[in-house]
């Protein structure tokens, strides 16, 4: 069951219980040894990543490449025909304690702020291997998340994140798959905050025409309920809108000469974000198109919630 939040007026509160309760990170020369040891196939590697942060790396027989980061479960790059479609800002930092600015973060369990810290927990938790596989020369690797003290320090629940990427010739897909291991019900609202390298200028989305709009612009806290009406949408300056029950297809023209279509299965919801001068130093080299889960999913003991993202390159 999915409700949407009774209020878009947020307060962050990160407590110092929460900082308190965060794991002791494992050194990075074990954690790259220990991510190895659940690596089974060839095309999928797992290195040293930039602040020895363990790295692990997808490579397509047909040439294409992924990066991402145990940290987090961030993918940060993907390349086709050497050309990545992806972006991380230039002030993202790697040292497994502040969340990775850019690329394909997670929001978990929940969106934009609220009574826990900003987006939740899981970009800034460490995520393990459980398994690799090889289809017709495609990597295939699963992350997973699970309940700890730091997580329970601000949201006091068990519960399980698998967290499953594919690389293909033309194509990375995501599927995130959220289990409710705990004796009682919750609840969370989840995003995945993609990050494409563009042309601002030039960058335009297209399949959202009709949508419900709850536009951030200028209040965030009281975003003023509307409907889109264009059929190509702009960044002309700051950008930030939820477009409600959004299509399960949309398309992005990076302004580089590149379109990418993206496909989801059960995210409700799409989200627009360029903070325009608020970032001055990078905001006209990326937009964030994102698949979001905006309102509330509610799961008891033992049921799970999944969703599926297809990022393509025409």
């Amino acid at each position: 069951m999915v409700a949407l939040p009774a209020t878009w007026s947020f307060s962050l509160t990160t407590s110092a219980a929460a900082a308190a309760a965060r794991p002791r990170r494992f050194s990075r020369f074990s954690g790259v040894t220990m991510a190895s040891a659940g690596v089974n196939v060839e095309n999928v590697k797992v290195t040293k990543g930039l602040g020895d942060l363990p790295k692990v790396t997808l490579t397509s027989v047909h040439g294409s490449e992924a990066e991402l980061y145990l940290y987090g479960g961030c993918v940060t790059s993907w390349k086709v025909a050497n050309k990545d479609l992806l972006f991380v800002r230039p002030d993202a930092v790697f040292n497994g304690q502040k969340p990775i600015s850019g690329g394909i973060p997670h929001c978990f369990p929940q969106f934009g702020p609220g009574a826990i810290q900003q987006h939740g927990f899981a970009r800034n938790s460490d995520w393990s291997i459980v398994s690799s596989e090889n289809v017709e020369g495609n990597p295939t690797i699963t992350l997973e998340l699970k309940d700890g003290p730091y997580s329970r320090s601000m949201w006091d629940y068990s519960f399980q994140a698998l967290y499953k990427v594919t690389l293909d010739k033309n194509t990375l897909s995501t599927e995130l798959k959220v289990t409710n291991t705990d004796e009682k019900p919750f609840s969370f609202t989840t995003a995945l905050h993609t990050y494409f390298a563009a042309l601002v200028p030039g960058a335009t989305v297209r399949g959202l025409k009709g949508c419900k709009t709850l536009n951030k612009d200028p209040d965030p806290k009281n975003p003023i309920e509307g409907a889109e009406e264009r059929d190509a949408i702009t960044f002309p300056g700051f950008v930030d809108c939820v477009y409600l029950e959004a299509p399960a297809e949309i398309q992005l023209d990076n302004g580089l000469g590149d379109v990418i279509t993206i496909k989801n299965t059960n995210w409700s919801d799409a989200v627009l974000w360029n903070p325009h001068l608020t970032m001055e130093a990078c905001y006209k080299d990326f937009v964030c198109v994102e698949n979001a889960q905006i309102g509330e999913v509610q799961i008891g003991p033992n049921e799970s919630w999944t969703a599926v993202q297809q990022l393509s390159l025409a």
